[in-house]
């Protein structure tokens, strides 16, 4: 099974910064849109932020925009996510996943809150923010 690997997780200070990171060594993420989940237990899955295969469009709520940043590095064949002003309810596991290819691939991370639209899941990465 395809898959993809996150790194960077780990304990942080509210108000504090991470980097995520997310690569394949299965599958070129270069022609992929590839979006960033995050999951507390008991609770659904929810998505934080998506990135087109150019990295020219980029889908992300309001609950982090200002906060959180995606980015790619297509020669890397990684994709990024800066955190800032880190606060308590965002402590969670954090997911990368690539979506299945698009006719529409300027535009594929509109369906990034659709599952049935991801290809290949990380097995995510733990994130804790406290003091």
């Amino acid at each position: 099974q395809l898959q993809l690997k996150e790194s960077g997780g780990g304990l942080v200070q509210p108000g504090g910064s991470l980097r995520l990171s997310c690569t394949s060594s299965d599958f070129t993420l270069a022609d992929l849109a590839v979006g960033w989940y995050r999951q507390v237990p008991g609770k659904e899955r929810e998505g934080v932020s998506c990135i087109n295969f150019s990295g020219l469009i980029t889908n992300s709520p309001n609950s982090v925009k200002g906060r959180f940043t995606i980015s790619r590095d297509n020669a890397k064949n990684t994709v990024y996510l800066q955190m800032n002003s880190l606060r308590p309810e965002g402590t969670a596991v954090y997911y990368c996943a690539a979506l299945r290819p698009d006719p529409d691939r300027e535009y594929a991370c509109k369906n990034y809150n659709n599952y049935d639209y991801v290809a290949a899941w990380g097995q995510g990465t733990q994130v804790t923010i406290s003091s």
